[in-house]
């Protein structure tokens, strides 16, 4: 079996968009017709430029290959150009291809991809979600400040079965390097807290983002701040690449810190566990890939630290994440994002129930991807999947996260 075609469909979801303003799924086929899936979550240029990127890393790297093949193939694709470093626009195009990979493998074997990397130790897969509107007198903007929405939103996911929420009430993310948070974003951000743990008391764990926006100092004072309402994790409290801080706030606080959602290879993720970080997030679709990630997961089983892998993307890297949730042991929890068009999309084949997600044991990822439905829905906007603002930090507290990337 040896790689042939490669199809991009950049599908934009419909508002209110959770998930990103367009997802870049990748549709391989195989000289036998076998075809697999994968899709892309970095994205640093626009999706035409992404789609050349992807091309060009197939082309070069993998077109005629033996789908088997990843790791000669992400040796490849890592070393290109004389690298042989972490390339998030590079390594997130191969990422996507290398899922695909998989997915024919498993496939042509008639086996999950869980069983070809080692099998399954998990037969549940804890899932959390980000708290969205649940409610009519929820509105947008305003949910993303309202510490009351937050709460009554937290009850009605707990509700659902969800164990855990996740929230990130302080502020947007900037273009500007890490700033101290201003007090009203502390003052909000320990509101939410407070209102949510309230509500849920032990029922749920509360896992506070932030986007990597705090200089250190400012990290440690937002950690400080929330450390009463023990929240299970804080996550990316500084720059992503900034590992000597990212060492400096985790041992100033007391919050578990997790970061990855931004990293890429074992070699970024090696150098946040060295740091201190004690969860990971990988995002399938920019770590690596399957096997690569594999890799990942077993230097924090080594370093005692757990997995939760990150999804603010499509259901294709949701199903490749859940694959791989259910065969490593140290798995804490795994992102899911429910919503119709994410279901429509892989025709209802990943279902949450009670707060968990069960593996599939249909061949490859265990999804049948809707290709007329993803082709109906084309991107037509001018923004990034995710993009942050370019205005100032606003010191009075005013500016508000909107939940990542609103439709256009």
């Amino acid at each position: 079996m040896k790689l042939r075609d490669l199809d991009i469909i950049v599908t934009a979801p419909p508002a209110p968009g959770w998930g990103g303003r367009y997802w870049i799924l990748l549709k391989v086929t195989s000289d036998s017709g076998i075809t697999g899936w994968g899709e892309v979550y970095a994205a640093a240029v626009g999706p035409d430029a992404m789609s050349a990127v992807i091309r060009d890393v197939f082309q070069r790297h993998m077109e005629g290959e033996n789908p088997e093949n990843v790791e000669l193939m992400f040796r490849r694709a890592y070393s290109s150009g004389f690298t042989q470093r972490p390339d998030p626009t590079v390594m997130g195009a191969f990422s996507g291809l290398e899922i695909a990979c998989w997915d024919m493998v498993g496939k042509d074997r008639g086996r999950p991809v869980h069983a070809l990397i080692g099998g399954r130790v998990n037969d549940r897969i804890r899932a959390y979600t980000y708290l969205y509107p649940t409610r009519p007198s929820h509105a947008l903007p305003r949910f993303w400040a309202d510490e009351d929405q937050a709460a009554e939103a937290a009850l009605d996911t707990v509700a659902q079965g969800y164990t855990a929420v996740k929230f990130d009430p302080a502020g947007p993310y900037t273009i500007r390097s890490g700033h101290m948070p201003p007090m009203p974003d502390i003052g909000r951000s320990v509101a939410f807290c407070r209102a949510i743990r309230n509500a849920v008391g032990d029922r749920a764990d509360l896992l506070f983002g932030t986007h990597g926006q705090f200089s250190t100092g400012g990290a440690i004072r937002m950690g400080t701040a929330i450390e009463p309402y023990s929240c299970l994790w804080y996550e990316e409290p500084v720059p992503p690449d900034d590992m000597d801080s990212l060492a400096r706030v985790a041992a100033a606080v007391r919050t578990p810190v997790a970061t990855g959602e931004r990293l890429t290879t074992k070699r970024e993720f090696a150098q946040a566990l060295a740091a201190g970080a004690t969860i990971l997030q990988p995002a399938l679709g920019r770590s690596g890939g399957i096997w690569e990630t594999r890799k990942i997961a077993a230097l924090a089983e080594a370093a005692n630290a757990q997995v939760a892998p990150h999804l603010y993307a499509g259901p294709v890297e949701w199903a490749a994440n859940l694959q791989l949730s259910a065969a490593i042991p140290n798995l804490l929890m795994a992102e899911t994002i429910e919503t119709p068009f994410h279901a429509a999309l892989i025709k209802g084949a990943i279902h949450v129930e009670d707060g968990f997600i069960r593996p599939s044991d249909a061949p490859g990822l265990g999804i049948e991807v809707d290709e007329v439905l993803a082709r109906a829905h084309p991107f037509t906007g001018t923004g990034l999947h995710l993009q942050m603002q370019e205005a100032e930090v606003d010191y009075r507290g005013e500016a508000i996260f909107e939940g990542g990337a609103p439709p256009e």
